[in-house]
């Protein structure tokens, strides 16, 4: 950032509780968070196992609602947005790389990649097509068009899970273990085209991760344990 130039924050949390049901009992997943996160920022969200960190994730990309607090996201309030809104917000703004890929079944890995932006309907299918078929070559799947997502290895279908998160560039991509299932080699070319798409085009990185190779190009890591941001 230039001597001078104010921060823009694209995500704004204050006091984000969440709490699960289980059985008799409740889970306090997160237990009042407080975080801003920077237009262009390249985060890493970093913790032991069952501290919060998914939560969060899916908090922030709308998949789950906050029990208590206020999530700002570029600029909504997302407890006041209708079903509606918040399609359009994660359809047009948020990228989301899962652990579990949530590809479609059905489709090859081009049109799974291309489905986001048919969607939208901003471009032609004939540019979809091509943008979709540029990304699956730079995450090393030009030979896996064709390919339906049971016929490829958990790294490849990861593969195509990145690239169509990226496919629309989105102002935020939100990233649960993005080098889980990838050979070191595989995951350092994908974090590459990351940290390339964060400097280029100032995309919003938010990666939960136990990889320390993950941490090592982040920008900035949060540490979360328990519910709540650790503090140094």
């Amino acid at each position: 950032m230039q001597p001078g130039r104010k921060t823009v924050n694209i995500i704004e949390i204050r006091g984000l509780k969440k709490d699960y049901p289980l059985g008799k009992t409740t889970v306090h997943a997160l237990r009042g968070v407080d975080l801003d996160i920077a237009k262009g920022d390249l985060l890493s969200i970093v913790g032991p196992s069952g501290s919060g960190k998914t939560t969060l994730l899916n908090v922030i990309g709308c998949i789950d609602h906050p029990t208590e607090g206020s999530v700002k996201v570029a600029d909504q309030e997302v407890s006041t947005l209708k079903d509606k809104q918040i399609t359009d917000l994660r359809l047009h703004r948020i990228g989301f790389i899962f652990q579990t890929f949530n590809l479609i079944p059905v489709l090859t890995a081009l049109e799974n990649v291309e489905f986001p932006l048919l969607l939208a309907g901003k471009i032609s299918k004939a540019k979809a097509r091509k943008a979709a078929a540029d990304l699956l070559k730079a995450v090393g799947l030009s030979e896996y068009l064709t390919h339906r997502p049971a016929e490829l290895s958990g790294g490849q279908r990861q593969r195509v899970a990145i690239a169509r998160a990226l496919v629309t560039e989105p102002d935020i991509v939100l990233a649960d273990e993005p080098t889980a299932n990838l050979d070191s080699k595989t995951g350092a070319s994908i974090l590459d085209l990351m940290k390339e798409m964060n400097e280029r085009l100032h995309t919003t990185f938010i990666f939960s991760t136990h990889d320390a190779n993950v941490m090592q190009y982040a920008k900035s890591v949060v540490k979360i344990q328990d519910g709540l941001i650790a503090k140094d």
